[in-house]
């Protein structure tokens, strides 16, 4: 059985790039184009982790994950962060949020694997 990723990022070609990579990687994955609409696939069906980019409109990356911390459905579904913005404050603003990872964009799929092998457990 696949894992779940939902890729959350307001630029459609950011987003469809690394989704199809984890597709290759034997991820199923879906793709939200900002916040809201992130926000509302999470009513059909909870993924398995979260890539959550930060700079968005409207709601950003780090409201995103603060609003699915305070949910008890969500709480625990591994987020990682990804942004152009790299910068100590960034960071440490998304890992104050809750954040489990943080990633740089343009995104290094070796580390993504890696960080996605480290938050998944491994399926019964």
């Amino acid at each position: 059985m696949s894992r779940y990723v939902l890729v959350v990022d307001d630029i459609q070609v950011a987003a469809t790039t690394i989704a199809e990579a984890l597709d290759l990687l034997g991820y199923e994955t879906r793709v939200a184009y900002g916040s809201r609409p992130a926000i509302e696939s999470l009513a059909h069906r909870l993924p398995d982790v979260i890539l959550l980019d930060i700079n968005m409109p409207g709601l950003d990356g780090i409201e995103v994950c603060r609003y699915l911390r305070r949910d008890p459905r969500t709480a625990k579904i591994p987020i990682i962060a990804i942004s152009v913005e790299t910068q100590e404050e960034t960071v440490a603003q998304a890992r104050k949020a809750g954040v489990n990872a943080f990633l740089p964009k343009p995104i290094d799929m070796d580390a993504l694997e890696k960080t996605l092998k480290r938050l998944l457990p491994r399926p019964p």
